[in-house]
């Protein structure tokens, strides 16, 4: 895989806060029924997490799993081990109404941070950041494109989104994070 890059190749911008495109990233859509006994020991071999409760992210170990929707989670894992992990979610969820796809080099990961890293976000997505928990995991619109955005640090957020659009979410993370446009 020498030859692979992410969406915007490590994009960087420096505004009132600092924007980056985060890198490759493995991620993994995961579908079926959550509440499954089978589902919640592949994801517990595959990431070393629980099966999170609704809007939540738990991580192990380096590697995430995120609530996505009643019958979805994102797993976050490295890259390059990202075509194992779903071949083997597949295969120990064989006999399960379930579907685990690698899909790391169809989505964009960006990381925002400082201290008014918030501020950035808000004037793109309709969430209420002030309320929003250490590890609760937000999907929402991203101006006019779907996004899925956590606090990833004290002072840092994660978003991702599809990679058709890397270029526009860039964009406008540039744009609100513009100095001087600070919300007062």
């Amino acid at each position: 895989m020498p030859d692979t890059v992410s969406a915007l190749n490590g994009k960087t911008y420096a505004g009132f806060v600092d924007i980056a495109e985060a890198g490759l990233q493995g991620m993994i859509t995961l579908r079926g029924d959550l509440a499954s006994a089978a589902l919640a020991k592949a994801v517990k071999a595959a990431v070393g997490t629980k099966v999170p409760d609704q809007r939540r992210i738990v991580t192990a170990g380096g590697k995430s799993a995120l609530w996505m929707s009643p019958d979805e989670l994102l797993l976050l894992v490295p890259y390059v081990e990202a075509p194992g992990i779903a071949a083997q979610l597949s295969e120990s969820l064989s006999g399960e109404h379930a579907m685990a796809v690698n899909v790391s080099d169809a989505r964009a990961m960006f990381r925002i941070k400082g201290a008014k890293a918030s501020q950035a976000l808000q004037k793109l997505a309709p969430v209420d950041f002030a309320s929003l928990g250490d590890d609760e995991v937000r999907r929402s619109r991203i101006a006019q494109v779907a996004g899925a955005l956590w606090k990833s640090g004290p002072q840092e957020f994660t978003l991702v989104s599809f990679r058709s659009v890397a270029g526009y979410v860039m964009g406008l993370l540039e744009s609100s994070a513009r100095p001087g446009s600070e919300i007062a």
